[in-house]
């Protein structure tokens, strides 16, 4: 199976991934890991002025924050992985990449604001579930 992880570092992120550790129908060398993070955009009217090479080792700097202690997880666990990052805004990047990477499993933790909460700032999980075909799982 070819499962895509969003992670953001946020301890919905740590849930998400003990969940996984705590299932082993979902943690093995059967399957297939990607995992995703989505870095902002720096605003166009400073990237700019920036240098491409210092934007780009800025993004990945940023990436490398969030994977860095879920690589270690990963390879405790003795499994391979494979670490994404693209620059946008998530929800969207993360929806596409389920669509374009054809998987089968999109898993996320979501910090489970209410309906009213969702309405004032959105929600990256709602606007993922509503954008993208493959199957999510939603960890809280």
């Amino acid at each position: 199976m070819k499962i895509l992880v969003a992670v953001d570092g946020s301890p919905y992120t740590k849930r998400m991934l003990a969940y996984l550790a705590a299932h082993d129908e979902w943690l093995g060398p059967t399957q297939q890991y990607t995992l995703i993070h989505t870095v902002p955009a720096v605003p166009p009217r400073a990237a700019a002025v920036l240098d491409r090479d210092v934007l780009k080792s800025y993004y990945e700097e940023e990436a490398e924050k969030v994977f860095r202690p879920i690589r270690a997880f990963f390879k405790k666990q003795g499994i391979e992985a494979t670490f994404v990052y693209k620059v946008g805004h998530a929800a969207d990047t993360i929806a596409a990449m389920a669509e374009k990477g054809r998987f089968d499993l999109l898993m996320m933790g979501s910090h489970g604001h209410g309906t009213i909460a969702n309405l004032v700032m959105g929600s990256v999980a709602t606007k993922v579930l509503a954008n993208c075909k493959t199957p999510v799982l939603l960890v809280r």
